[in-house]
Parts: C-alpha cells; sequence; structure tokens
C-alpha cells in the first residue's frame, strides 16, 4: 500500500473517531423515556369541599389506556365505580357513584408512547381526610420492569432476523455469480431459512409477552379478548413485517444457480423490510428527532445484520471456496463492506445511545446505560477479532499463491469469524434486554417510593417570617418525587410555631404544584411530599400568620437539575 493510501486510511478512522466524539460528548437533551405525570387534578394530598365528577391526570406525552388499569378506592379500600378514557396526553377518570367525605386514592397504570407501562397513584381527600386508609398505595408501580422470559425471547428474535437477513443478502451480493459457488449457495439457503424460522418464533412469542407486560396481567389472561385488543397497532405491524420480509427473502433465495436480478431485488427487498420494521417501535419512537433517530436505527440494524450474516457465511462458504481464486476474492469484498458497516455501526451506535441516553449521567446512573456499557464492551471485543481477521489474517490467506498453503490461513479465518459471530450474538441478546429496559436514572425511576427514601443532595434557604427565622429545605434536588421540610426558630434559637401551620406551594412558571400538603414532624417542623415533573428553577412560596392580624409571605428558589 502507498504511503497516500495509508495516510487516507489513517484520516479516515481519526474522522470516524472525531464523530463519534462529538456524538457523545456533544450536548442532548435528557430523554423522556416514560412518560412523565405534570400535574393532576385535584393535586395530590388535596382537601376538597365536594366530590370532583372527574379526576384528571396530564402526562408530558401520548399514553395509552389499559384494561382496568385504572382503580378508584375509598379508605376502607372498598372500590369507587368509575370509568376512565385517554385523550392523547390526559387521563380522565369519572367518579360514576357518590362518595362520602373522606380519602380517595386512584391507583393508575398506562402505556407510554414508547410501549413501556407506567403506574403510580393519586390520593386526596372530601370534607377532611381519613384518620387511616386501608389501601396501599407503595407498589402501584409494581410490575413495571420487564420479564427476563421477554428480554430473552426478543434477543432470540433479533438473532434470527439479523443472521437470516445478513446471509440472504450475503448470498445475493457478495458470492460470485460462476457456477463454482454454486455448491456456497446451496449452504447457505437452508441456513438462511432456519434462522428466518427463529425469528419468526422469537417475534410472534414477543407478542403475548408483550401483552402480559404492557398490561401487567397474569399468564392466564392471554386467553381474554380484551388483551389482545389493548396493544397498540404497531406491537402487531412490526412482527407481521419482520416475518413477511423474511419469508419473501429465503423464498426469493435460489438453491443452487445465481439468482436472475428479478430474485436479487426480492430477496433484498425482504431483507429491509424485516430488519426496518424493529425501528418502528420502541425507545426511537419517544426520541427526538424522531425521523432521524429512526432512520439512524435503521441502519444501524442493516449494518450489523450484514456484519453477522456476512461472518456466519464466511464460516460456512470458505473452505469451499479456498479451492480457487474465489476465496480470496469473496473475503476482499466482505472485508470491503466490513469496513464501512463497521463505520455505520459505530457512529450509528453512538448516536442512538447520545439520543436515547440523553447524558453522561443517564449512561452510569441508569440499568440501562450500565447495560449499554456491557453491549459496547461486547462490541468492542467484536471489533478487535474483525481488526485481527482483516490486518492480519486475511493477508497471509491472499499471500498464499499455492492450495496447499491456504489451509491453515483459512482455518484460522473461520475460527475467528465464528467467534466473532458469537460475540454479536451476545450483544443481540444484550440487546433484546435493552428493547424493554428505561434509559431513565434510578432516581427517575423511584418515582413510587416516599422521597425520603431518595438518595439525592438536598438543597435549603432561609427565610424571615417577621420575629420567626425558618430554614426551607428540598430533598431530593433532582426531578422526581422529594420532601419540603421547614424547620422555624424564634431569636433565641428555639423551635418555634406561628399563630397557624405554615402553607407552602410551589410553581416553575410552566407547571403550578398547588399547595403543598404540609404534616407536623415535631415543635416547629413540617414537612409535605411532591413530585417534580422537571428540572428547572422552583419557587417556593412561605406564607405564615404570626399573630392574628399578620401574614408575611416569602418565596425562595431551589435550581434542580
Amino acid at each position: 500500500m502507498t504511503r497516500r493510501g495509508k495516510g487516507r486510511r489513517t484520516g479516515s478512522w481519526l474522522l470516524l473517531l472525531a464523530v463519534v466524539c462529538a456524538l457523545l460528548l456533544g450536548p442532548a437533551n435528557s430523554a423522556a423515556a416514560h412518560a412523565t405525570l405534570l400535574s393532576t387534578d385535584p393535586a395530590e394530598g388535596a382537601v376538597l369541599d365536594a366530590a370532583p365528577e372527574r379526576v384528571t391526570f396530564t402526562f408530558n406525552e401520548s399514553v395509552i389506556g389499559v384494561p382496568a388499569g385504572i382503580k378508584v378506592f375509598d379508605a376502607t379500600g372498598d372500590e369507587v365505580d368509575s370509568s376512565a378514557s385517554v385523550r392523547e396526553s390526559q387521563l380522565l377518570v369519572d367518579l360514576d357513584e357518590e362518595v362520602a367525605d373522606g380519602t380517595l386514592v386512584v391507583l393508575w397504570r398506562l402505556v407510554s408512547e414508547d410501549g413501556h407501562p407506567i403506574g403510580g397513584s393519586l390520593t386526596f381527600a372530601v370534607g377532611a381526610p381519613s384518620d387511616v386508609v386501608d389501601v396501599q398505595t407503595t407498589g402501584a408501580d409494581a410490575g413495571t420492569d420487564a420479564p427476563v422470559l421477554l428480554g430473552l425471547v426478543r434477543g432470540l428474535g433479533y438473532v434470527g432476523l439479523l443472521l437470516a437477513a445478513g446471509v440472504a443478502a450475503f448470498s445475493v451480493l457478495l458470492l460470485p455469480r460462476d457456477r463454482g459457488a454454486d455448491r456456497s449457495r446451496t449452504r447457505l439457503r437452508p441456513v438462511a431459512r432456519v434462522a428466518a424460522g427463529v425469528a419468526a418464533l422469537g417475534w410472534l412469542l414477543a407478542v403475548p409477552l408483550v401483552a402480559l407486560y404492557q398490561l401487567g396481567l397474569p399468564a392466564s389472561a392471554i386467553t381474554d379478548g380484551s388483551t389482545w385488543s389493548s396493544l397498540a397497532l404497531a406491537e402487531y405491524i412490526v412482527p407481521a413485517a419482520v416475518v413477511a420480509g423474511l419469508a419473501l427473502a429465503v423464498v426469493a433465495l435460489p438453491s443452487s444457480a445465481a439468482p436472475s436480478r428479478t430474485r436479487s431485488v426480492l430477496v433484498l427487498a425482504g431483507c429491509v423490510l424485516a430488519v426496518a420494521a424493529p425501528a418502528l417501535t420502541g425507545h426511537t419512537r419517544a426520541t427526538t428527532p424522531e425521523a432521524l433517530v429512526i432512520g439512524v436505527d435503521v441502519l444501524h440494524l442493516a449494518a450489523g445484520s450484514l456484519w453477522l450474516g456476512g461472518l456466519v457465511a464466511i464460516a460456512l462458504v470458505l473452505g469451499d471456496l479456498a479451492r480457487g481464486d474465489s476465496g480470496a476474492v469473496v473475503l476482499g469484498r466482505f472485508s470491503t463492506w466490513a469496513a464501512g458497516m463497521l463505520a455505520v455501526l459505530v457512529v450509528a451506535g453512538s448516536f442512538l445511545a447520545w439520543r436515547i441516553a440523553g447524558s453522561w449521567d443517564a449512561l452510569l446512573d441508569s440499568g440501562y446505560g450500565a447495560l449499554l456499557l456491557v453491549k459496547v464492551l461486547a462490541a468492542l471485543v467484536a471489533i478487535a477479532l474483525a481488526a485481527w481477521n482483516r490486518f492480519s489474517l486475511l493477508p497471509r490467506l491472499r499471500g498464499a499463491t499455492r492450495r496447499r498453503d491456504r489451509g491453515a490461513p483459512a482455518t484460522l479465518v473461520v475460527r475467528t469469524a465464528l467467534a466473532e459471530a458469537g460475540v454479536l450474538v451476545v450483544v443481540l441478546f444484550i440487546t433484546g434486554f435493552l428493547v424493554d429496559r428505561s434509559p431513565e436514572t434510578d432516581v427517575a425511576l423511584a418515582a413510587g417510593q416516599s422521597a425520603g427514601e431518595s438518595a439525592g443532595e438536598s438543597a435549603s434557604e432561609p427565610v424571615q417570617l417577621d420575629d420567626i427565622s425558618a430554614q426551607i429545605t428540598l430533598d431530593p434536588l433532582e426531578v422526581g418525587p422529594a420532601t419540603v421540610t421547614i424547620e422555624m426558630t424564634d431569636a433565641a434559637g428555639e423551635p418555634a410555631e406561628g399563630y397557624e401551620a405554615p402553607r407552602l406551594s410551589l410553581t416553575n412558571g410552566d407547571v403550578d404544584l398547588g399547595a403543598v400538603q404540609l404534616g407536623s414532624l415535631g415543635p416547629g417542623v413540617y414537612a409535605g411530599d411532591v413530585l417534580l415533573p422537571t428540572g428547572g428553577e422552583w419557587e417556593v412560596q412561605v406564607s405564615l400568620r404570626t399573630t392574628e392580624f399578620d401574614n408575611p409571605v416569602q418565596t425562595v428558589t431551589f435550581r434542580v437539575p
């Protein structure tokens, strides 16, 4: 190779590295992942004079209702008749019967735009709060973690999909069209068919598992028609497109002779349909800019398919092709394609991680990010094997002029290709688990926990309310559940009380959380739980009647990341 050629190759890899660094280190908006509850009417902890006819939940994106996902209970645990409907980003719960004074609890479960279930609860009171509330709300969001079986089935579907499409495309694009490659085509066709069958099994089995996962139902509910009718249309369209595309590809794939132009077009069209379909569901649907992210995801899947399928195909047919010059020709073609596919995989994978995770914090502080980093490490192992194959073993095979000298290099190439393919299979099974995991950080996923259980940092601000000094604390200082505490002292530093209990309210300009339901923790100390739906500057208004006629009001601001 000339010095100029080496310089161009070095420059290309440096440019690729620069692009990846720009994507990973550049700014990005944090991914919303699941839908986030912005507000409720009535607010959490509100005490109303009369029962509302309707309870409204407002989210930051469209949500999907599920059968029996909404239940309303009174303080004794008896269910209150209600009916629920969803209008884009709002959940509307109508109370269909009169309710007595006391506490009401609304338990809700929905499905986000990205196909993941979310859940929670809302507690408010009519007249006055009940002394005892016999309703379990701490597990309202239970069952929103994807089951292991679903991850395994998805992984199986992805392995079958990428292997079948990759082998079929390899047979059409890279094998020589002369009769010397007929035996190789005969070897590859049944492999593509078996892989397509595995893909169909995985993608079709995932449909009922997704239904049970999204709706939070037991396996016995699979026979209920409402279970199937509640799934989003995309959950049916994507598996159908995968199966139809692969069926077209393997049926059009010739058994021995080189394919005609028409057959080649049909094979490639089927591969494109099957590989592109998964990009139309999952995290890409909830990540902006949606069209660009979906397009990059399609490229990512296509490159992975050609890489995995090509490796398996090379391992299967190199022995046949090595008897002549065809082996070196096919390896050269695949090596050229592999370099381009590797570039696409690295750039596309980096872009998707950047857009879906949204930040380094999401990669380091969430289960999704940890699993994604494991996937990256496994991919780096595959890349190292590919580099050894391309820059060490392939030149040795090309340099063997006599047929008997090609045996050892060819064997090493086959073994390395199989090892590389094995690592890629591991990567795909990890992908199967990533599909149903949330990119949200652990703090955001703690929405079902009380704020006192959060481990984030807190912040405090002082205020002066006439002769009473108060310290306002927000803990943790993060999006999600938090506790607002006010501690009041007199001039001597002793706990102090006002003429009435203090009143706190929160707003950030766009979202008004209203008054905080405070409870006494001791002399001069009050606290209440809130749910911060977004970051930014949150204002806490503090009001305290210090005498019968004086009611000072102060405002403090907290910056929530």
